[in-house]
């Protein structure tokens, strides 16, 4: 699985700044103003932003994979 350059970073932004700070910020809020399913809803979004990671992690790894290939070959 390979993504466009574009899209990735978008999604690396979501994924190590955006969601983890959705995550605190609505679990401090539950527990000081008393939102609902504080432990659900950050649990919800921890497990996206894992799955996310993984997306991405298996993303970076097939365009290195790649790109070493194509490096190979030219130093040949």
């Amino acid at each position: 699985m390979q993504i466009n350059d574009k899209v990735y970073n978008i999604l690396k932004y979501v994924a190590q700044i955006a969601l983890p700070a959705l995550g605190t910020l609505y679990f401090a809020l539950a527990g000081i103003w008393g939102f609902p399913y504080g432990e659900e809803i950050v649990g919800t979004i921890t497990a996206v932003d894992t799955f996310l990671g993984v997306l991405l992690g298996i993303s970076a790894a097939t365009y290195s994979r790649k790109n070493q290939a194509i490096d190979n070959k030219e130093t040949k």
